[in-house]
């Protein structure tokens, strides 16, 4: 699971960003190249909730781990 080890890692990095700003991630899986997260707190109703997640965290996961091919919201699911 070292590719797994590394998502935990940046979104360990990156949270202090997004509770700063009242919200938070959550890591879900990492299967078929696809990092599933939860945003929370007021990320999870945020309207620049979609840009956060493709333009940082997904950029920034994808620029870091090559296996990484696509960041998805679950919030979005429901």
């Amino acid at each position: 699971m070292e590719t797994e080890a590394k998502i935990l890692a940046l979104i360990d990095e990156l949270r202090p960003f997004l509770i700063s700003d009242g919200g938070n991630l959550e890591f879900v899986k990492f299967e078929d190249g696809i990092v599933y997260v939860r945003l929370t707190g007021a990320c999870a109703n945020c309207g620049f909730s979609d840009i956060t997640l493709k333009d940082g965290i997904e950029q920034m996961l994808m620029n870091e781990i090559p296996e990484v091919q696509e960041v998805r919201n679950l919030n979005d699911s429901f």
